[in-house]
């Protein structure tokens, strides 16, 4: 890989580490805010669900701005609204304002998230790295998990919730400068369509849609977990450290996940091994719901699944690109996106909704457990042959 393609992955890679550590250290905030504003669980999770659904809803519309006009515009004011949108959900000014803020955080990880970052690499990195480059982008994901989550939860024990997220949202601010080492867009040599023709041409590939299925079940799992798991611990009567230690554990063992899924996209066919890493998912959390709760299982549990996290993101982009194409990457990984942040809203929306009528998270476990056997069906029967065109007339 040239010195260029290592610099627009490593600032990608950062640009990752900043936005899902600080988005993955919002479980830390759900009990302490949830008590000062006297405010519910579920209030608070509509909050996350409704933050996850706009990101997922303004991916592919960033994503289709940055294969025009290129990553760095776009990374810039994903970096301002970011810092913008917990700097408002820091004001703690009303319940109302809270969820605001965390909405605009939604938005702002709609632009300067996956879509916009990982077209900007997969577009730049050759075929025969494309799965390793994406895969080293999502390890940077990975690493602000693990980085980020204990640096938010000293400053909650600290200094209060509030003082915390201003912290975050001056390290947010880094994105901006990070923005410019993504680099222009170049035209891919033989990019023959418009954007209407790749929509329509995905459209009509049952390929893209289990896809797009499948990663609904991924935004399902992680979202639900990174938003309840330390409210679960904490109501198992587990100390407050656990949480994020188990959700930091989950971000450094992803580390290896992400880079070995990475590694193994390029080696063999990428459905089959998302097949397997969704029902490997499955087998974690049956293990976890069977056994005692502690703090050895809790460890346990996070490293295993923290393995398989984010593991999906080089694998399911990998397969967007070497079916359709790098040209129009950012838009068609945005809207298979989208169906994960629908997975994600139901999965944080419905953990606080049950656990408020039910006093348990028991039924969203094992419908995580199944979801995950679905999405591993679905993930087989995908035609991944590269699509070929018919060159444009002269």
């Amino acid at each position: 890989m040239t010195p260029q393609l290592w610099i627009i992955i490593l600032c990608g890679a950062t640009a990752m580490t900043l936005s899902l550590g600080i988005r993955a250290a919002f479980g830390l905030f759900l009990g302490p805010i949830s008590v000062d504003l006297s405010m519910g669980r579920e209030a608070f999770a509509i909050a996350i669900a409704a933050q996850n659904l706009l990101w997922g809803l303004v991916a592919p519309i960033a994503g289709a701005v940055a294969d025009k006009h290129g990553p760095i515009r776009v990374t810039v004011i994903g970096g301002i609204v970011y810092a913008a949108g917990l700097a408002l959900t820091a004001s703690g000014l009303s319940v109302g304002l809270v969820q605001v803020g965390l909405v605009i955080v939604g938005v702002a990880l709609g632009i300067v998230g996956f879509s916009v970052v990982l077209g900007a690499v997969g577009r730049a990195a050759p075929p025969e790295h494309r799965s390793l480059a994406l895969g080293i982008v999502g390890a940077g994901g990975s690493f602000g998990q693990f980085a980020i989550v204990p640096i938010g939860q000293a400053f909650l024990s600290s200094f209060g919730w509030s003082a915390a997220l201003l912290a975050l949202a001056a390290m947010s601010f880094a994105i901006v400068p990070l923005a410019y080492g993504l680099g222009e867009r170049k035209l891919v040599p033989g990019a023959q369509q418009t954007l209407g023709e790749a929509i329509h041409e995905a459209s009509a590939h049952s390929g893209f849609w289990l896809l797009t299925a499948g990663f609904f079940v991924c935004g399902f799992q992680v979202t639900f977990v990174a938003t309840h798991l330390p409210a679960f611990l904490a109501d198992k009567g587990l100390p407050a450290w656990l949480g994020a230690a188990s959700l930091s554990l989950i971000g450094l063992f992803n580390i290896a996940g992400t880079l070995a899924a990475g590694w193994a996209g390029g080696r063999y066919r990428k459905k089959y091994a998302l097949s397997l890493l969704y029902l490997m998912r499955s087998v974690v959390f049956i293990l976890f719901m069977m056994a005692q709760v502690s703090e050895a299982s809790v460890l346990a549990f996070a490293a295993a699944l923290g393995f398989l996290w984010l593991s999906t993101v080089p694998l399911t982009s990998g397969l967007v690109a070497q079916i359709f194409g790098p040209a129009y990457m950012s838009m068609l990984f945005g809207v298979v996106f989208l169906s994960h942040q629908i997975g994600s809203f139901l999965g944080a929306w419905l953990g606080g909704r049950v656990f408020d009528a039910t006093g348990s998270y028991d039924p969203i476990w094992w419908a995580s457990v199944a979801l995950g056997i679905a999405a591993a069906i679905l993930h087989a029967p995908i035609a991944d042959r590269p699509l070929v065109r018919q060159p444009a007339p002269a």
